[in-house]
Order: C-alpha cells, then sequence, then structure tokens
C-alpha cells in the first residue's frame, strides 16, 4: 500500500476539485435512485387514482421527477468536467515532477533503459495513473457516501429492505471487487512489461529500419512486434473478461436485490400495511441503488495494472544520483582541465581508467586517441561529471568537479557529439534549445559561423524547417554543422567534441572541420576522434590505452 499513499500524497494539492468530484457523483447516484424510487411511486399512484382508490395531487410529484431528471444529467456534466479537469491537473503535475526527478539521474542511473522502456514509463505509465483518481479514488468514495446515505433513506422506511439493501450493496461492492482483484493478480506487470516491450520494439524498428534494411532483418523484426502485439493483447484479456465478469455480477446482485426487496413487502402489502407506492417506491429504488458501486468491479480490474505503472515509477524516481550537489560550492578561477591519478570503473567492474592523468592548458586544443575501449568516452563523461572518480580528481580551472554546481559546469561546458540529439521541431526550435533567448540575427549569426546559412536559406521555410523525428530531414553533416552552431550559441569556455566527423564522406568532413575551426578559437577544447583530418585541430595529441571502457 505504499504505492497508494504516494499516490494519494500526489493528488493532495487536488484535493478540492478531487472532493467536488465526488460530491457531483454522490449527487448524480442519489439522484437516479430517487428518479427511480418516485417514479414507480408516482406511475403506481396514477393507476391506483385512476381506478378510484386514491387520490392524488398530480403536480408535486411530476415537478419532482422532472427536477430530479434534470439534476442527474446536470450533475453528471459537471462531475465529468470537474474529475476530468482534476484528473488532468493531477497528470499535468506529475509529469513535471517526473522531469525533475529524472534529470539528476541521466546519463548514469538511465543507461540501462532502452528507449521504448523510458518512454513508456514517462508516457503510457503517467497515462495509466490517472485511473487511480478517475476509476478508483473518486468511484470508491462515492460509493461508500452514497450507499450509507441510501442504507439510511430506506431504513425510515422499510428496516428490512434497508438490511437486504446493505447486504446487498457490500456484496456488490466489496466481495465482487475484491474477486474481480484476485482474478486480476499479476496482470498489471504483465501489461506494463508488454507495453513496454511493444514500444521498445516498435522504437528499434523506426529508428533502426535503414540498417534492418541493409541486413534483411526488416521482416523478423516486424514478426518480433507482431508477437509483442499479441502478448499486449494477452495481458489486456484477462483484466478485460474479469471486469466484464464482476459487471455481470454486480447486475446480477442488483436483480437479486429487486427480487429480495419484493420478497420482503409482499406480506406487508398483503396485509394492507405497504401500500401500492411504497412497494413500487422500495423495489425500483433498491435496484436502482446497485449504481453506487456497478463501476468498482472495472476499477478493481485496472488496480494491479495501475499500482504496477506506479511501482516503475518510483522505482526511477527512488533511484539515488550518481553524483550529490556540493553543499558549498565553488567557481572555477579559469577553464583548464586537469585529471590526477584518475581510478574509475563501471558498477563496481574491471578497471576504465587506472591512475590516469591529463592537463589541458587553457585555450588549447588536445586531441584524445585510442583504441576503442581504452576510456576516451569515460574521460569525456568524467568531465562532464556524469561520474565521479573512484580516486583521484577531475578538476576544472583548478577547483575539483565535485565542489562545483551542476548548473555552473553546465555553463561552462559544450559539447557536440557524433549523434546530434535533433527534435521534431524546427530549426530555430532545435537551435534555441541552447539559448532560448536569442533572436534570428543571431541564429543566421551562428548558423553562418557553422556554415550552414546558406544550405538552410535554401529550404523554403528557412529556420521554420521542420527536421522531423530525430532530425531525418538533415543530413549526418547538416546534423553535425547544426550541432556545431548550437554549441556557438551556448558559447560556453569548454569544449567537449566527441568523433565529430565519424561516418562523414570526405567532402562533408572538411566543411564540418572548418566549421569546427570557427568553433574551437579561444576555446579549451577535448577532442576524441581518431581521424587524421580532425587531428589537425589539435595543438596537441594523447594517446590513451588501458582496459575495456
Amino acid at each position: 500500500m505504499t504505492e497508494v499513499r504516494r499516490l494519494l500524497r500526489l493528488c493532495h494539492p487536488m484535493r478540492w476539485k478531487i472532493a467536488l468530484g465526488v460530491l457531483l457523483s454522490v449527487i448524480v447516484i442519489l439522484s437516479n435512485v430517487a428518479l427511480m424510487a418516485v417514479s414507480g411511486w408516482f406511475i403506481t399512484a396514477m393507476a391506483l387514482a385512476g381506478l378510484g382508490k386514491m387520490t392524488l395531487e398530480f403536480f408535486t410529484p411530476a415537478a419532482g421527477i422532472r427536477g430530479l431528471a434534470l439534476l442527474r444529467s446536470g450533475a453528471r456534466y459537471l462531475e465529468r468536467l470537474v474529475s476530468h479537469d482534476a484528473t488532468l491537473a493531477v497528470l499535468a503535475r506529475l509529469r513535471p515532477w517526473f522531469y525533475k526527478k529524472l534529470v539528476p539521474l541521466a546519463p548514469a542511473r538511465l543507461q540501462g533503459l532502452r528507449h521504448g522502456d523510458l518512454l513508456a514509463r514517462i508516457r503510457s505509465d503517467i497515462d495509466a495513473l490517472d485511473t487511480f483518481h478517475l476509476r478508483i479514488l473518486g468511484p470508491g468514495l462515492a460509493a461508500l457516501i452514497s450507499s450509507v446515505i441510501i442504507v439510511a433513506a430506506f431504513a425510515l422506511v422499510s428496516p428490512g429492505v434497508a438490511v437486504m439493501t446493505a447486504l446487498g450493496l457490500l456484496l456488490a461492492g466489496v466481495a465482487v471487487p475484491l474477486l474481480v482483484r484476485r482474478a486480476t493478480l499479476g496482470a498489471g506487470s504483465a501489461l506494463s512489461s508488454a507495453r513496454a516491450e511493444l514500444q521498445s520494439g516498435t522504437g528499434d524498428l523506426t529508428r533502426g529500419f535503414e540498417e534492418l534494411r541493409v541486413l534483411n532483418a526488416t521482416g523478423a523484426q516486424i514478426d518480433r512486434l507482431r508477437a509483442l502485439s499479441l502478448r499486449l493483447i494477452a495481458a489486456q484479456r484477462r483484466p478485460a473478461w474479469a471486469a466484464a465478469a464482476g459487471t455481470a455480477l454486480t447486475n446480477g446482485v442488483g436483480q437479486a436485490m429487486t427480487l429480495g426487496a419484493a420478497l420482503i413487502l409482499l406480506p406487508g402489502a398483503a396485509a394492507g400495511e405497504v401500500s401500492g407506492p411504497i412497494f413500487a417506491m422500495l423495489v425500483l429504488g433498491a435496484m436502482a441503488s446497485v449504481e453506487a458501486v456497478s463501476s468498482l468491479p472495472g476499477a478493481f480490474a485496472a488496480w494491479d495494472a495501475t499500482l504496477a505503472s506506479a511501482r516503475r515509477i518510483f522505482a526511477l524516481t527512488d533511484q539515488t544520483p550518481a553524483v550529490s550537489e556540493p553543499a558549498m560550492p565553488e567557481t572555477p578561477r579559469g577553464n583548464a582541465v586537469r585529471f590526477e591519478d584518475v581510478h574509475f570503473a563501471y558498477d563496481g567492474g574491471s578497471p576504465v581508467l587506472d591512475g590516469f592523468d591529463l592537463t589541458l592548458q587553457e585555450g588549447r586544443c588536445l586531441a584524445l586517441t585510442g583504441p576503442t575501449g581504452a576510456g576516451k568516452s569515460t574521460v569525456l563523461a568524467l568531465l562532464q561529471r556524469f561520474h565521479d572518480p573512484d580516486r583521484g580528481f577531475v578538476s576544472l580551472g583548478g577547483t575539483d568537479l565535485r565542489r562545483i554546481a551542476d548548473a555552473t559546469l553546465r555553463q561552462r561546458i559544450a559539447v557536440v557529439e557524433q549523434q546530434v540529439q535533433l527534435f521534431n521541431a524546427t530549426i530555430a526550435e532545435n537551435l534555441r534549445l541552447a539559448r532560448p533567448d536569442a533572436d534570428e540575427d543571431r541564429l543566421w549569426q551562428v548558423l553562418e559561423q557553422a556554415q550552414l546559412a546558406a544550405e538552410i536559406r535554401a529550404m523554403p521555410e528557412g529556420l521554420k524547417t521542420r527536421l522531423g523525428e530525430l532530425g531525418t530531414r538533415l543530413s549526418g553533416g547538416q546534423a553535425r554543422r547544426l550541432g556545431i552552431a548550437r554549441a556557438l550559441l551556448v558559447d560556453a569556455p569548454v569544449l567537449l567534441l566527441d568523433e565529430p566527423t565519424e561516418g562523414l564522406d570526405s567532402a562533408t568532413e572538411a566543411q564540418v572541420i572548418a566549421a569546427l575551426a570557427t568553433l574551437i578559437r579561444g576555446r579549451t577544447v577535448l577532442l576524441v576522434t581518431h581521424r587524421p583530418q580532425a587531428l589537425a585541430l589539435a595543438d596537441r595529441q594523447v594517446v590513451i590505452g588501458g582496459a575495456r571502457a
């Protein structure tokens, strides 16, 4: 129940909206029961009045029926409006909260997750939590409150019918949902896992489509997705069948309550102690009262999936970041970089760096080369403080990175990676990730420096051109130069270049190197590459060797 308490805390800021939604739901349930009961009384009374067996004042009950019908419809509309508004408000608060929790974990604590799995948690798992308020918390509270009121109202007229109604509501509102809950145990984890696997597989297909075509493996991947789809459908089937069975049982209990009320009242009706209108009112009221708990079987069918989604989210957000913020941060006194006796291994594995030393003077460009697995990427990760060394220290401007605030470090360092991260947004929006307040003149300036302006101007929409998913509308060289333009916008004094020309043809590589020559001017640069043309940018070259990275 830890997850339930935490979900309640997340809903706490919206408690008044949730309470209003519950109140409106109670009004809907009670008005529906009252409408059925009063309608039964009125129809029976009209029939008896027509036979001359009783007198009837027509206008008051007729107006009451119309009023109850209008109240039910209006309250239902407002309940939907308020409940969904509260749910969307909770989700709007939950998603930024989740992102804020993720930022300190990236990238060290997120490396073990596939892109699709992380996406499933960000989207599907968080979206699944709307079930907690919309289908579990709100309906559960409304069912409890309305059931108490219904039983109390029946007790004023017929204690026997009240007891029978209470037993029926307990059976339909407690026993049946618990049976549904038992039938769906474990289904939530299977459903979340299947959904995440399918999203990961779909992402693999879309991102690696060209490679799969080259390897003639597209059909195999599609077959895998088909199997995952069937697995997801199977995982969805058990809760769906359980909810349907629970609804059928609840409806059966409602019919039994109708029959039970009639059997309890028959002796009194035969003896003339219970009038015909009262008989009809109580029987139809008992039948309608099952609406108070009719939504609970479906809610309990979704309970396990909701908790599974909550566990997946909290399992991620509860992780401790790989690095922590300094209690009393210091400001670097320059931009020189130094590694001194650095030892590092990933998660207690084999050493990647073992007594590594490196000095990079301010304003100079140093090329770091070496075989695959030598630790070049690890050096870049440590300098960005994605991890802390196991022993030794890394400093910037003479200050240990562990004493520099994360925000300060991000302002000091810009990165151009081999795979530039681009979003399905405009060129201007992708550039402004580095500096949101940059105007168009500044954007064109950095594009000129990156030798990309002419190509962007040739596009019909210029800076408003949308790049497509992962920047698919740009060539590899254009994407690298856009990354360089973004780094120019950051205007950081320290620059990290991670294989910036890898995989490019010679002509494109020459364009990228020309843009890099502008970018590195006056900056402290650490360049990781094995391309001879890129090495010409460096003042000095260091060959790194060592254990597996």
